[in-house]
């Protein structure tokens, strides 16, 4: 029997990123560049980023002419919210943190940008410093970019690192009788979005084990446990509990993207990866009636809205 679709939506919020193309040797070097690059960025409670892995391109995939180099590669977002007054700056200190300690460092990898936008970092540049005097401007690949050299041999990356608009904060919530059926559905969920292109899951294996809301009884504190729908409150009048009976365990997957549209993609895929697990008896997803943010994502798959101040 199928999992409850709640009748409910999604709150996704404004953020801006950038979206950049790391190859390597091989797909080991390569997963090493992206784990590291991606790291430590599940939620920007806390991290400077979320960060994560869109797709793999390359040989041997759907898109085996994506690469410029024809090597193995992955496209990877970095989003910061759009509702922080220094945004750009901490998208531009993110992203050269990333690639220059992250990506350059990894043996054989490359990095090349993916939005072609009138704003842009000169991302290049910054991290071509590390040649100390050596470093090179360069045309390869019919792209313009900085020359490296380095103990491996070279780094290479394009001159310019694009950003745009998109959306952070997709979710879905997996109510499960216990921990095993609630994490199950959560892992096929993830599968389902990792086949979507233009989004991400920066929590670890797509999965957040620890929804989280805005605000706490703690003055140092900016988010905290959501206890209304912990189950191992619901005994506890003062929460007013809103995990239904029969529910032991919920997980969350969170998801981040270019727009709207691929968000929305997103969320039935993980949906239908979902609904069918043993033991899963509800799925549905946070939402702040428009306070967080303006663009809904309907989880029975009506026309998403974008909201207008």
């Amino acid at each position: 029997m199928a999992a409850i679709i709640e009748d409910t939506y999604a709150e996704a919020f404004k953020s801006f990123y950038v979206e950049f193309l790391i190859t390597a040797r091989d797909r080991t070097w390569l997963d090493h560049a992206v784990a590291a690059a991606t790291g430590n960025a599940s939620s920007t409670i806390m991290c400077d980023c979320e960060a994560g892995l869109d797709r793999y391109v390359g040989p041997g995939t759907a898109e085996p002419d994506f690469t410029p180099d024809g090597r193995p590669g992955a496209v990877v977002q970095l989003h910061v919210p759009k509702f922080r007054k220094d945004w750009k700056q901490a998208l531009e200190r993110t992203a050269l943190v990333r690639i220059s300690q992250n990506v350059l460092t990894c043996p054989t990898a490359a990095c090349f940008n993916l939005l072609d936008t009138e704003d842009y970092f000169r991302m290049g540049r910054k991290v071509a410093y590390f040649g100390n005097g050596y470093q090179k401007r360069i045309e390869r690949f019919g792209r313009k970019m900085w020359w490296v050299p380095i103990l491996g041999g070279e780094f290479v990356l394009d001159r310019r690192l694009g950003f745009a608009s998109g959306l952070m904060g997709g979710n879905l919530w997996l109510f499960g009788k216990d921990v095993d059926p609630a994490l199950e559905a959560a892992a096929r969920g993830a599968v389902g979005v990792a086949k979507t292109p233009g989004v991400i899951m920066p929590f670890p294996g797509g999965v957040a084990a620890s929804g989280s809301k805005a605000g706490s009884k703690y003055r140092f504190a900016i988010a905290s446990t959501y206890e209304k729908y912990c189950p191992e409150l619901r005994e506890i009048a003062a929460v007013e509990s809103q995990v239904p009976a029969g529910v032991r365990s919920i997980m969350e997957i969170i998801i981040n993207g270019r727009d709207l549209e691929a968000i929305n993609v997103a969320t039935q895929a993980a949906i239908a990866a979902a609904k069918d697990t043993p033991g899963l008896i509800r799925i549905s997803a946070g939402n702040y009636g428009g306070r967080l943010g303006k663009s809904f994502i309907y989880l029975l798959g009506k026309e998403s809205a974008l909201l207008q101040k």
